[in-house]
């Protein structure tokens, strides 16, 4: 489990397809503190580190994993830049809100402009995610924690205050880039907790 709170800021060093992709991320953890097969959210994407080294480690990234994700969607290149978090551990802050690491699809950057300080952003979302999306609710994009402003349809906008976009990759946004959804889990099971009340009784019944 995660809480959004980007850690760090990693690089993609080295990608290479063997049945699964595997990618080498450059950090500064001090990965000596690191078990091989501890959990790292690379983008919001929880992955295993399968390998390590000052400074480094590598993960595998499956089929399904590039199916969901911004990962297949755009490919990850070396030089490419990433929220990272290790794992909540007993005792930690819980900044954010809770997150899984499990990424339920991609949103698109589709509206960018300055609002004071802060920088608003729209996003669409698919179709079948949008419905878990409410005004001062959570979600995760590319692994940070941010509250929803506002909803319509299938869009809906976040603000990133300046502190956000110095320590996170936010900082390089640009209109169109696709990111990592993740839906806050509270919301999925109040929506499906919704539709399950209202749904008609089964004849008989």
């Amino acid at each position: 489990m995660f809480t959004g709170i980007i850690t760090d800021i990693g690089t993609v060093a080295a990608v290479e397809m063997r049945g699964d992709m595997r990618a080498r991320i450059d950090c500064g953890y001090d990965m000596a503190t690191v078990d091989l097969g501890a959990s790292i959210a690379c983008d919001g994407v929880c992955l295993t580190v399968v390998d390590k080294g000052p400074g480094w480690f590598t993960v595998d990234i499956s089929a399904e994993t590039l199916s969901k994700t911004n990962i297949g969607a755009g490919g990850w290149q070396a030089g490419r830049r990433l929220n990272l978090e290790r794992a909540l551990r007993v005792g930690d802050e819980l900044g954010g809100h809770i997150v899984s690491g499990h990424v339920d699809g991609v949103a698109r950057v589709v509206g960018l402009h300055d609002e004071g300080d802060s920088l608003r952003l729209t996003f669409e979302a698919p179709s079948a995610l949008a419905r878990y999306i409410a005004p001062k609710g959570s979600v995760a994009l590319n692994g940070t924690s941010l509250t929803v402003n506002e909803v319509a349809g299938n869009r809906f906008g976040v603000n990133l205050i300046p502190h956000t976009r110095q320590v996170t990759t936010w900082g390089g946004v640009a209109m169109g880039d696709e990111v990592n959804l993740e839906i806050d889990t509270l919301a999925r099971y109040v929506a499906r907790l919704a539709e399950a009340m209202s749904a008609p009784l089964p004849a008989g019944a």
